[in-house]
C-alpha cells in the first residue's frame, strides 16, 4: 500500500532501531542495499536515498511516506505533510541548526554587518540565499561539496553550515554569527496520498506505532511487591511523573506496584525502593508506550 523512502547516511542507524522498536523492522540483503522490506501489510517498498532527496520525492508522489530532517525540506521547498518529529537532526537527540558563521577574528557580529558582495559558501544555497535576502545581504553564495568550513578565508568570507554544538566551527577557528533555522528528523507524507482514506489510515497506523516507539525510549517498567504498611513510603521514593499501578495480591498483606520510570538513575532508584520496603523487584525493558 505505502511507498517508503528512509535516509541513508548519519541518519540510518537511528532510523532503523526506531523501525524495530515499533515492530516494523526493516530487511535487506546488506548495509549497502539501497532496497528493503518491512513484513507490514500497510507497507509495499522500501527504498534508502540521502536525506538532501528524500522531501523532493515525496513531494513528487513516488514515494508516500519518508523521513528527512527538517533542513532539507526547508531547502528544497518541498511541499509535504509533516506528521511530526521523530528525533535528532542527524543523529540523535540533538537538534541541528543551521548557522551562518565567519572568521573568530572577523568584525562582523551578525547578518547585518556583511558587507555587499561577501563570499559564501554552503550546501544549503536556497535556503542562505532566502535568508540573506530577507536580512538586505547582497552575497555570492556558493554550493559546497562537503568539508564546507575548510573554504575559510582563502575561497570564501563565510559559511552557512549545520551544526549540533558548534564545536567543529570553534575548532576551525569561527564563530556563530547567526542561526537561519533548527531541526530535527521528520516523518513526512506526500499529500495527494495523505488524502487517501485508505493510505492516510496506514500512515497513521505507523505514527502511532512510531510514536509509541519514541515515548518508551529511555524508560523501563519496574513491577515489585510492597507490604501494606510500607507503601506510602515506596510510592514516596518513585520519581515525581510516576504514576503507579496497585494491586491488592491474593491471600497476602502484600500489594504489587507497577510504574514506567526513567532508565537514567534506575540504578539509584531500585535501592532506594528497597531500603523502603520493596520486594521482589523487576526492571523490564519495554518497546512500546501507547496513549
Amino acid at each position: 500500500m505505502l511507498a517508503v523512502v528512509l535516509p541513508k547516511g548519519s541518519l540510518e542507524k537511528q532510523v532503523l532501531d526506531l523501525f524495530s522498536s515499533a515492530d516494523l523492522t526493516v530487511v535487506r540483503g546488506s548495509d549497502r542495499d539501497y532496497h528493503a522490506k518491512v513484513d507490514d501489510p500497510r507497507i509495499d517498498k522500501v527504498r534508502f536515498l540521502r536525506p538532501q532527496e528524500i522531501p523532493t520525492y515525496v513531494e513528487q508522489g513516488i514515494f508516500d511516506l519518508g523521513i528527512s530532517g527538517r533542513d532539507w525540506i526547508t531547502e528544497t521547498g518541498a511541499d509535504v505533510v509533516s506528521l511530526g518529529e521523530i528525533g535528532g537532526g542527524r543523529a540523535g537527540e540533538a537538534v541541528v541548526s543551521v548557522v551562518l558563521a565567519v572568521p573568530r577574528e572577523s568584525p562582523w557580529q551578525s547578518a547585518a554587518d556583511l558587507p555587499d558582495g561577501v563570499r559564501i559558501s554552503t550546501e544549503m544555497p536556497e535556503t542562505t540565499r532566502r535568508y540573506l535576502e530577507e536580512h538586505g545581504v547582497k552575497a555570492k553564495v556558493f554550493t559546497s561539496h562537503g568539508a564546507t568550513e575548510a573554504k575559510i578565508p582563502d575561497i570564501v568570507d563565510a559559511i552557512v553550515d549545520l551544526t549540533e554544538t558548534g564545536s567543529s566551527l570553534r575548532k576551525a577557528g569561527l564563530k556563530v554569527i547567526a542561526t537561519l533555522l533548527t531541526s530535527r528528523t521528520e516523518l513526512i507524507a506526500n499529500r495527494e496520498a495523505y488524502q487517501n482514506p485508505e493510505k492516510r489510515a496506514a500512515m497513521e497506523d505507523l505514527v502511532v506505532l512510531i510514536q509509541g516507539a519514541l515515548r518508551a525510549k529511555g524508560h523501563v517498567l519496574l513491577k515489585l511487591n510492597v507490604p501494606v504498611e510500607q507503601l506510602e513510603a515506596v510510592v514516596a521514593a518513585l520519581p515525581a511523573m510516576a504514576s503507579p499501578t496497585v494491586m491488592a495480591l491474593a491471600h497476602s498483606d502484600m500489594q504489587a506496584l507497577e510504574t514506567v520510570v526513567p532508565k537514567k538513575g534506575v540504578n539509584t532508584l531500585i535501592p532506594a525502593l528497597k531500603a523502603a520496603g520493596a520486594r521482589d523487584i523487576l526492571e523490564l525493558p519495554i518497546s512500546k508506550i501507547v496513549e
